[in-house]
């Protein structure tokens, strides 16, 4: 029998002093659970990829060009041969709609990564994820339709849709996982995401060759299979458990919450993981529920925020094997001593790619520079700075601002991901060989940022790494200050 273990949590009390036996072993209805979950990932991998496989760019162009009727028998003849990939039609109206058909993906990321605190509020993580995938499956009828009908509308309208989806489950899927997991593997499975994303481009680029589904008659089916993971992910959550802390925190279900806690950590006590929901729970009934209006004016969460959107930041600047050595290393070596490591030898990178390039007429060896450089480039980013922003923000906030939180930083990294993909072009124009140089100065930046501010968070509870930020703050609010802002936000319709 689970009861409410208020008596037995006193503020400040000793940890060991509670020594209620807590499960951290794997279970497989956690595994399950966390699989599941990754499935939306590897999904968003796919969508990320597919766009770009080999093969399929030139395939879908020339698609778009027969439907617009600017395909003649000029490029008719290119095509049976003696063409390379940039020889494809280049009409204004085919670039226009080709660039469309990236950009949408973002632009749909942006507008609904604001929808994930809702979303996630609304029914829950479960029900959530499930819901979501009506878009992806929406999205990859009309992409895998497309060659029957209007080639460039329906595929525009298919990423941008697949867009809105990804948007959602980029924190949906983060913040589940980070619910779910116990604390002593909690780094490990929140870089399952990461994993699982690059899985998915891996996948898109493989099954995009030609001789695949990378040709003139399957380029629809390649494109459609975007959709694909969301129907198995919709019969597996239907046997996967609810956040715990979703159940107790939100909506008071204590018996529901032990059950989804034995679940997934076994038939073990739960008193002190209740207990530490508890303690979480009265300090969100201190916070409400904020909006991400709310969010970004209040002083209290002001240090987690920056951090949160620096940690995003620093991601823009993806190989599938260090995802793996990260996923080992995550809750041994820390957050923060991979971010640094990762961002700190992706600056030094960038400044061997400049050199690189600068120099490569003058040295012929210098274009193996350049080539080990973008190859440790991208193994730099795989350890730390490409998975750990997706977590870490579930754990530097607690419960009431939570989904706000990763609403924002999500929006933030879908905002970054444009910007970058629409205004690089004109950057290397300006900036020529030297262009890495700004991306060196950036990184240098971040580094100096994690290194100044954000704290360890592994193998500590939500409450622990709350308590760290608050002793950051230097000089905090004086309590009435905080008790005062924290009952307007109760009180406001925006919470």
């Amino acid at each position: 029998m689970c009861t409410d273990l208020r008596p037995f949590f006193v503020e400040g009390q000793n940890k060991e002093a509670s020594c209620f036996p807590v499960s951290q072993q794997l279970t497989g209805t956690l595994a399950l659970a966390v699989f599941t979950a990754a499935l939306g990932s590897l999904q968003m991998g796919y969508s990320l990829g597919v766009i770009n496989a080999p093969q399929k760019v030139k395939r879908t162009i020339r698609h778009y060009a027969r439907s617009l009727g600017v395909y003649n028998e000029e490029l008719a003849r290119r095509e049976g041969g003696n063409t390379t990939e940039h020889e494809e039609p280049t009409d204004a109206s085919v670039v226009m709609y080709w660039s469309l058909s990236v950009a949408f993906f973002s632009v749909g990321g942006m507008v609904s990564s604001f929808l994930v605190s809702f979303v996630s509020d609304f029914r829950g993580r479960i029900k959530g994820m499930l819901y979501i995938n009506v878009l992806a499956i929406t999205a990859g009828l009309l992409m895998g339709l497309s060659k029957m009908g209007t080639p460039y509308l329906m595929v525009i309208a298919g990423r941008a849709i697949m867009g809105l989806y990804c948007g959602l489950s980029s924190g949906l899927v983060p913040l589940y996982i980070g619910e779910i997991s116990p604390v002593k593997y909690r780094g490990a499975m929140g870089a399952l995401h990461q994993l699982a994303i690059v899985i998915g481009i891996l996948i898109s680029q493989v099954i995009g060759l030609d001789f695949l589904l990378g040709n003139d008659d399957m380029w629809h089916v390649l494109l459609g299979l975007s959709g694909a993971p969301a129907i198995l992910q919709s019969l597996l959550l239907f046997v996967c458990p609810e956040s715990p802390r979703y159940l107790y925190i939100k909506l008071g279900k204590v018996e529901e919450a032990c059950k989804s806690l034995k679940r997934l950590k076994g038939d073990y006590d739960t008193s002190k993981d209740i207990a530490e929901m508890q303690a979480e729970k009265e300090e969100a009934m201190k916070e409400a529920q904020m909006s991400i209006l709310r969010l970004l004016r209040s002083s209290v969460y002001r240090q987690q925020l920056f951090v949160a959107l620096m940690m995003h930041l620093s991601q823009q600047q993806h190989h599938y094997i260090f995802d793996l050595l990260f996923v080992i290393m995550v809750d041994r070596a820390g957050r923060r001593t991979l971010t640094l490591v990762g961002l700190g030898g992706m600056c030094c990178c960038a400044v061997a790619m400049t050199v690189g390039l600068a120099f490569q007429d003058a040295y012929s060896w210098m274009s193996y520079l350049s080539m080990a450089a973008i190859f440790l480039f991208v193994s730099f980013f795989e350890i730390g700075p490409g998975p750990i922003p997706w977590f870490i923000v579930a754990e530097i906030f607690s419960q009431g601002p939570r989904p706000a939180a990763i609403a924002l930083a999500g929006c933030c990294n879908w905002t970054c991901n444009f910007i970058i993909a629409m205004f690089f072009p004109y950057l290397e124009g300006l900036c020529g060989n030297y262009v890495f140089i700004v991306f060196a100065v950036l990184l240098f930046g971040f580094t100096v940022f994690i290194y100044l501010r954000v704290p360890e968070t592994k193998g500590k509870t939500f409450e622990e790494i709350a308590a760290v930020f608050h002793r950051k703050r230097g000089a905090p609010p004086s309590k009435p200050q905080e008790e005062a802002e924290m009952v307007q936000l109760k009180g406001s319709t925006e919470a």
